[in-house]
């Protein structure tokens, strides 16, 4: 998987694709996904969502461009398999997920294999995680319409946040903000399709 699918695509940080060896894909999908499990493509995990493609994960980390010391929020933890790369990287971890069942589960798993420095929660993720705030890393895994005013908040001076932006079955991008004592910068990056970042009910 590292050597065919992500560094001939371009991913050349060796700390991201030593992350990506090291993390085993197959334990955050559902047993009758786990075979495919190391192929270049999203995978269902339930509750209609799913695990992106292990080069979109390798894509997001390069780009973030983390450091051991980094604290970085990811919104959409999903299976817990974005996370746990992260969790490879940098020891201050926070992921937010929306679905009870699939946050408790992605806990469970992290747990399992190590990452007691990951932590997640059941959560609102347009309302990030301002507790542990500023980050200097966010990552989003779902895509919003609009980039939350909530996370560029949380966002530390000097980070950095990437995110799919765009409606559900729409034109989608991923972007790149960096943020300074003086505003936002914005780099648009790949066409994406991520599902939708959707609000809590009520």
């Amino acid at each position: 998987m590292v050597e065919e699918q992500l560094r001939e695509r371009g991913i050349h940080d060796e700390r991201v694709l030593d992350a990506m060896r090291r993390v085993p894909r197959h334990r955050f999908v559902p047993a009758e996904h786990q075979r495919t499990a190391y192929g270049d493509r999203p995978l269902p995990i339930g509750w209609g969502q799913t695990i992106s493609q292990p080069y979109i994960v390798a894509f997001m980390t390069e780009a973030l461009q983390i450091a051991p010391d980094d604290v970085v929020l990811e919104i959409g933890t999903g299976s817990g398999y974005q996370a746990a790369v992260l969790g490879e990287l940098t020891r201050e971890v926070y992921s937010i997920e929306l679905v009870p069942e699939l946050a408790e589960r992605a806990r469970h798993t992290l747990d399992a294999l190590g990452y007691r420095h990951v932590r997640t929660r059941t959560g609102d993720g347009y309302a990030g995680w301002p507790e542990h705030a500023p980050y200097s890393k966010i990552i989003v895994t779902a895509a919003p319409e609009a980039v939350p005013p909530a996370l560029v908040e949380q966002l530390a001076i000097g980070g950095t946040m990437i995110l799919p932006v765009g409606p559900d079955g729409g034109h989608q991008e991923l972007r790149i903000l960096t943020k300074t004592a003086e505003g936002v910068t914005t780099e648009r990056s790949l066409p994406v399709r991520f599902v939708p970042m959707v609000k809590p009910a009520g």
